[in-house]
């Protein structure tokens, strides 16, 4: 029987995914006196890496929107750290937001709200965090988001 959280992001029509593996030699998260610190997830939906630069080729909510996958990302991987039981999560800590835009672009945190008020929407007050929103000049494979977080569980 799906838990309580599940059972909301499947009220939301969210199905979240195998929990995706390393690119690289890192891995995908790590507990520590109770915090989980998992490694950035990029903006990727069933089709692939979601790609753009803000600013340029992409807006401020299609940005958001590649965010809010790069949230669903985090859970999976929550997730998959707490064995397939969703409901050892306590709740969200930190949130660090990486967003592909020009120089001018100045609508971070617009772009990274689309992860924050999904996070808040599946999870409740567990889901409200503290945050940083900051511009990168590119990001891996041309991704328009990349969004790191840190959980505490139960």
């Amino acid at each position: 029987m799906p838990g309580t959280y599940e059972t909301r992001l499947a009220e939301l029509g969210v199905t979240l995914p195998d929990a995706s593996a390393p690119a690289a030699n890192y891995v995908p998260y790590v507990e520590a006196g109770g915090l989980l610190y998992v490694s950035g997830q990029i903006s990727m939906d069933a089709d692939g890496m979601v790609k753009g630069k803000l600013g340029d080729d992409m807006d401020a909510p299609a940005g958001a929107a590649a965010a809010k996958l790069c949230a669903i990302g985090l859970l999976a991987q929550v997730k998959a750290a707490c064995g397939g039981d969703l409901d050892k999560l306590e709740r969200v800590v930190k949130l660090t937001g990486f967003v592909n835009s020009t120089a001018d672009f100045g609508d971070q945190p617009k772009v990274v709200n689309g992860a924050s008020d999904f996070l808040v929407e599946a999870l409740g007050d567990a889901g409200r965090h503290a945050r940083s929103a900051v511009s990168a000049a590119s990001l891996p494979f041309g991704v328009a988001v990349e969004i790191e977080g840190i959980f505490k569980l139960k």
